[in-house]
């Protein structure tokens, strides 16, 4: 691929924002296997706000979510100027990969799922494990979508860029000394990957009281009645990174000031590990194999029961992998990052 040395790569990036952060080292190994073309990245208007800040990337380009044939259409006019050479299609849909069609480039490459073979020039298949899909940590599933081109990982794992006005503007938010714990209670896959609002008002308090933590609540939209459970039900006082109007740069300044995230598997979580701070993550529903990675920092609590790993976004029985995880579970997790060691006790609620 030495044609590509001085020309265009445009990189389609996955459309949930955790699945965004998990792709940054494929990206930034395209960067570094072709370091004298332009790189673009096209995505949702969020994903987009989330790899804002990233110098190697040259461009980002906004699509709207789920287009129809008329968005995919205009999209492609605003593109084919740019005359890509390379596009790497990193999500699985067909939808994606027509869009990478229509942009004219001369080359496509994806993972050949969804019947989409025929849109792709270049495709490799899914992980399989005794012939059937089996899921990989989705950091190494979008590496290995990239090695063909002769893209190496450089073991540095997930990266982000938080605006430093955008932390100073969070700091002042959050006056008083102590620990800054930021708290994140949505989930935008659904209502399965999310531990009961009140919980985390219990853990606040806790932590509050524990530890003299300063506790900041993280969410985004669609999570207004998420926030209002857990503002209704915590105790100590909470503070808001931003005045009701959520942004990705405000939850990214947010993680990146604090001493710990609590949160469900979810965006955030892997925001953390892109900005290197410790996580204390409660999980449910979902496989642990597409998101354990090698380069987390804090705990994971999750218990094992007989109906899961479901993978659904609703609950169809009584959301025993999620219930049977205790506030003083996740207090004691995070205690061990808060406080020296011999200051540490079993979390109290």
């Amino acid at each position: 691929m030495k044609e590509l040395a001085s020309a265009h790569v445009l990189a389609f990036a996955p459309n949930w924002l955790g699945d965004a952060a998990m792709c940054t080292p494929a990206l930034r190994a395209l960067r570094r296997r072709f370091p004298a073309a332009t790189l673009s990245v096209a995505g949702r208007d969020a994903v987009c706000r989330l790899l804002e800040g990233i110098s190697w990337i040259d461009r980002l380009l906004p699509v709207v979510p789920q287009p129809g044939l008329r968005e995919m259409l205009r999209f492609a006019r605003q593109v084919r100027p740019l005359r890509p050479d390379l596009a790497v299609v990193f999500p699985h849909s067909f939808r994606a990969a027509l869009l990478a069609r229509l942009t004219g480039a001369r080359r496509r490459l994806g993972y050949l799922r969804d019947g989409r073979g025929l849109l792709l020039t270049d495709h490799i298949p899914p992980h399989r494990e005794n012939g059937v899909i089996t899921p990989i940590y989705m950091a190494f599933e979008y590496l290995a979508l990239v090695t063909p081109l002769g893209c190496e990982d450089d073991g540095q794992g997930l990266e982000l860029a938080a605006d430093p006005q955008e932390c100073d503007a969070v700091r002042r938010r959050i006056p008083g000394e102590g620990p800054i714990v930021a708290i994140a209670p949505g989930a935008a896959y659904g209502p399965s990957k999310r531990w009961p609002a009140d919980r985390f008002a219990a853990v606040a308090d806790a932590l509050a009281r524990e530890a003299g933590a300063r506790c900041v609540l993280l969410w985004g939209p669609g999570e207004e009645d998420t926030r209002a459970a857990f503002l209704d039900a915590v105790q100590t006082t909470v503070h808001e990174c931003h005045d009701g109007h959520p942004a990705i740069a405000r939850m990214k300044a947010a993680v990146a000031v604090s001493d710990l995230l609590i949160c469900n598997d979810s965006g955030p979580r892997h925001v953390a590990i892109a900005l290197k701070k410790p996580v204390v993550c409660i999980m449910g529903p979902t496989s642990p194999r597409y998101t354990d990675s090698p380069w987390e920092q804090g705990r994971i609590l999750r218990v094992d029961v007989d109906c899961g790993p479901c993978q659904k976004p609703v609950c169809a029985t009584d959301h025993r992998c999620m219930t049977r995880i205790a506030p003083s579970d996740v207090v004691a997790a995070a205690l061990e990052h808060l406080l020296p060691r011999d200051q540490q006790t079993p979390g109290k609620i």
